[in-house]
């Protein structure tokens, strides 16, 4: 009985999967899935999936309940169109909602953009313990109770004495039958990155930019935590300066300045000089901007410290460019222009860029940025 229901339980999460796949695009653009978020789950809204439930007769009428002959219909309700108020003849849909962790959504994202695994660089320097569970004794929780090689002692120890019945096999077991999965403590390397978001906050960038940008990044950050073990994030805003903050600032500030674009890459850079050795470290960067910047020589500047300062120092950066009615959108060919690779990536060196005009966007976005399994 407990394999039937796991059999089916397992059935049931493979059609979920399948449904969140079907509507991926839809859900990666969803506002209330962020909202919903809890530890390590998410809830998901999904349609057209019949819960499984009992169904019982209507006991309500019939013989010896309520007034009425010999011969009369049982168990009928009132005829159409006697009633006051008449309901709707088209079927409602069903919905339901489900959890699901962040490694699933994040092992679906890539089945169906066709991500390859990322292949972490630097030293493997911390270390964590983890339980391995690698054999079987005859004492343990119940919780670790191993049942098929249960089953397996009591049917050895029935044939032993002569018990059993092929004809009628029942198979009992007692406590001496019982085993349990066992364990040992056991060393694992674990891979280090970190996140560094930089967004633009000055006065051309919007609300509606701004959520654009709260999506994208936090499906990148459940990719990211699919390939490393350890996650760090760190988030700077800039308009003319640039200061790191929380994430909570860092999705609501709103300046009404100018954009120095170079104070963000300058502060990136004295971040992950002073504290992710390349050798150790594997390092993101993602900068969200209109495109707008405040003269040529900011631009050279930019691409001053990407070449020089940043891109040796991170596997990948990436760079992506939201519309707005009032920012330029001229930096993204600042980019192309000094980085013609593609004419939209640097593989060599990391340098990816996209462009996220609506929601609508952030799923080829995402596929930009992590086609290369870098």
């Amino acid at each position: 009985m407990v394999l039937k229901i796991q059999q089916d339980h397992q059935r049931f999460r493979g059609i979920v999967k399948g449904r969140i796949r079907r509507d991926l695009r839809k859900f990666l653009h969803r506002d209330d899935l962020i909202g919903k978020e809890g530890k390590r789950y998410v809830s998901i809204p999904v349609h057209d999936i019949d819960i499984p439930t009992f169904r019982y007769g209507d006991n309500s009428g019939g013989v010896g309940a309520g007034e009425g002959d010999e011969g009369d219909p049982t168990g009928q309700g009132q005829q159409q169109g006697q009633g006051t108020n008449q309901g709707g003849e088209d079927e409602g849909r069903h919905i339901m909602e489900v959890e699901v962790s962040l490694e699933e959504l994040a092992e679906i994202l890539g089945e169906e953009l066709q991500l390859p695994r990322i292949e972490p660089k630097g030293k493997h320097n911390i270390t964590s313990i983890k339980d391995k569970y690698s054999g079987i004794r005859s004492t343990g929780p119940e919780s670790l109770r191993h049942f098929k090689r249960t089953y397996r002692e009591a049917l050895k120890r029935q044939i032993m004495y002569g018990t059993y019945d092929a004809a009628a096999p029942v198979i009992i077991p007692i406590r001496p039958d019982t085993r349990y999965r066992s364990w040992k403590e056991v060393k694992a390397p674990q891979s280090n990155a970190v996140i560094l978001y930089m967004m633009d906050v000055s006065g051309s960038m919007g609300n509606e930019q701004k959520e654009l940008v709260r999506l994208e990044s936090f499906w990148i950050d459940a990719w990211l935590r699919k390939n490393y073990e350890g996650i760090e994030s760190r988030y700077i805003v800039h308009d003319v300066n640039a200061q790191e903050v929380d994430r909570e600032t860092f999705y609501h500030l709103r300046e009404d300045g100018g954009t120095r674009i170079s104070s963000a890459y300058r502060l990136a850079t004295k971040i992950v000089e002073d504290g992710y050795d390349p050798n150790d470290w594997n390092t993101y960067l993602f900068h969200f901007s209109d495109g707008d910047n405040s003269s040529e020589a900011d631009n050279r500047l930019c691409i001053e410290l990407l070449q020089k300062n940043l891109l040796p120092r991170c596997n990948m950066f990436g760079y992506c460019q939201v519309v707005s009615a009032y920012g330029s959108g001229h930096f993204i060919n600042v980019i192309h222009e000094n980085f013609p690779q593609n004419n939209t990536n640097d593989p060599e060196h990391g340098l990816v860029t996209s462009r996220g005009n609506t929601k609508d966007d952030i799923y080829d976005s995402l596929k930009t940025f992590f086609s290369a399994g870098k």
